[in-house]
């Protein structure tokens, strides 16, 4: 049984990073999917694919798979650097802009 740990990154559609400092294990199938001929769902018989395991750090995300003989890959993350500006949103709507701002 293999798994993967990592970190989660935010979702596309959020400026969020709420669920993205937890760390996820993650199993791996260990069969294919099969596509149901009638409705074109895919479908397996494998459930440990559908189990994920949040833990608040690192560490003891691995000393768990360390403990029930999980052989797990760890994948850090790559952190972004954050984009501030000095203005902020405000700079926008400044009216001591130097450049006309439109659409």
């Amino acid at each position: 049984m293999s798994a993967r740990i990592f970190q989660p990154t935010r979702t596309a559609t959020q400026s969020g990073v709420g669920k993205s400092k937890n760390w996820v294990l993650e199993f791996e199938s260990s069969t294919a999917s099969k596509i149901d001929p009638l409705m074109g769902w895919t479908s397996s018989d494998d459930t440990q694919a559908q189990v994920k395991l949040a833990f608040k750090d690192k560490a003891s995300a691995i000393r768990y798979a360390e403990k029930h003989g999980i052989k797990a890959i760890v994948t850090v993350p790559n952190k972004r650097k954050p984009i501030i500006r000095n203005g902020g949103y405000a700079e926008n709507f400044a009216t001591s802009r130097k450049v006309v701002w439109t659409h």
